[in-house]
């Protein structure tokens, strides 16, 4: 006997899981906002009460702390994350001559800095105070810009390598460095004692929204 054979069901296009994974991403975002805005007090309390738990820890173990100064001010800075995506737009330029994905990188980059911008202009948020401060930073607070830049940048940089073929060794190692990078860049954050926990998560939520609608312009425009 034969046995009938039955039709798997399309995958989704790579446009439809980018839109839905932005629409999914935007509304996550969206209500965090909110309750930002609105103040709403549990979220406030579980802020508080974390940031003033690794605040005592910043304090008790300057080395640690001195360790995640020296990350989140050199090697996760947004500055340092706008230049990396400046260099991969210039190789991308000289040695692909792929001036459409060069522009659209530097782009998204740019549009994160503004949405980030905006919105600390927005809310006017402030930064935790503390007595025996171990940082310092500028600006309000949400969304926190370090977490945002670090997501977009490097978000944005492995779908590169992964839509160009990466092998096994180069994609698995990049993915370590960027889940470490973006991860980390929230927690140091977090640790010093200038941005509250909601900061960061705002900010992994907007970044990860603006990876997934780049995505689908690419896909859409230029497949």
């Amino acid at each position: 006997m034969h046995s009938l054979s039955v039709d798997s069901p399309p995958a989704p296009s790579p446009y439809r899981t980018a839109v839905r994974t932005a629409i999914v991403l935007g509304l996550c975002s969206l209500v965090l906002l909110v309750l930002v805005a609105a103040e709403w007090h549990p979220l406030l309390s579980v802020d508080g009460d974390v940031s003033r738990t690794t605040h005592r820890w910043a304090v008790a173990d300057p080395d640690v702390t001195q360790a995640f100064r020296i990350l989140t001010d050199w090697v996760w800075d947004p500055l340092t994350m706008r230049l990396l995506c400046a260099a991969v737009a210039l190789w991308l330029v000289w040695r692909r001559a792929a001036w459409w994905t060069a522009v659209w990188l530097v782009t998204v980059s740019a549009v994160g800095t503004a949405l980030q911008q905006g919105l600390k202009a927005a809310l006017g948020r402030e930064r935790p105070v503390w007595p025996d401060p171990v940082d310092s930073a500028h600006y309000a607070a949400y969304p926190s810009g370090h977490a945002l830049t670090a997501t977009v940048v490097l978000g944005l940089l492995l779908w590169l390598l992964h839509r160009h073929g990466a092998g096994p060794v180069l994609w698995r190692t990049a993915m370590s460095v960027a889940l470490v990078s973006v991860v980390g860049v929230g927690l140091t954050r977090v640790w010093l004692g200038v941005h509250w926990p909601t900061d960061v998560i705002g900010g992994w939520l907007m970044g990860a929204m603006l990876v997934s609608l780049a995505i689908a312009a690419h896909v859409r425009w230029r497949p």
